[in-house]
């Protein structure tokens, strides 16, 4: 089989699965998307977005969710070594405010699927970071948001401690202030 479910988080929401490598003295090949396969592992089999990403060292993205139309997120690190989160930020879920961590690179693949209703991040640890996600919808600035990475509230503990990113990462909400937020309903 292409691909393993090599284990599940946050009440089996999130998901870290490890590709089958067809290594020879040539390098590597690796299925990163297979529907079938997807399919009877339980993984999603409809994306609709391909995005790609590269930071520097020190980089943190995130944590970013899309609640219209509901964004799930499979990530990959295509180049380098990254430290990727989940966080549950779903209102009612036995789960809400708990996060899933992973330091993932392009040496020793794996991908992270982390469902709508949840933020997810990273920070890049080598000197450059290309990360990839297939996404299951569609981009829509008017109807995504950030939580804060560093919220006391989750406790991540995150690889860096004065991290290079956005002003508007910087300026992220705190998981309360989403949680008391109409638009948390959706999840």
């Amino acid at each position: 089989m292409a691909f393993n479910i090599e284990s599940k988080h946050l009440g089996g929401e999130v998901v870290v699965v490890k590709p089958t490598l067809f290594a020879d003295n040539r390098g590597f090949f690796s299925m990163l998307f297979h529907k079938e396969t997807f399919g009877s592992l339980g993984l999603p089999t409809n994306f609709v977005q391909d995005n790609w990403s590269r930071s520097k060292k020190g980089v943190v993205r995130g944590l970013h969710f899309q609640w219209d139309p509901p964004m799930g997120k499979m990530m990959y690190v295509v180049r380098g070594k990254a430290f990727l989160v989940a966080v549950d930020i779903r209102k009612n879920s036995p789960t809400l405010g708990q996060h899933f961590s992973i330091t993932i690179s392009s040496d020793d693949p794996r991908l992270l699927w982390a469902p709508a209703g949840f933020a997810r991040g990273f920070c890049a640890l080598s000197d450059e970071v290309d990360l990839q996600y297939k996404c299951t919808g569609t981009y829509n600035p008017q109807c995504e948001s950030a939580i804060r990475w560093n919220d006391p509230d989750i406790g991540i503990k995150w690889p860096v401690e004065s991290p290079i990113m956005s002003d508007r990462d910087a300026a992220a909400q705190p998981l309360k202030a989403w949680l008391a937020s109409p638009n948390s309903s959706h999840f």
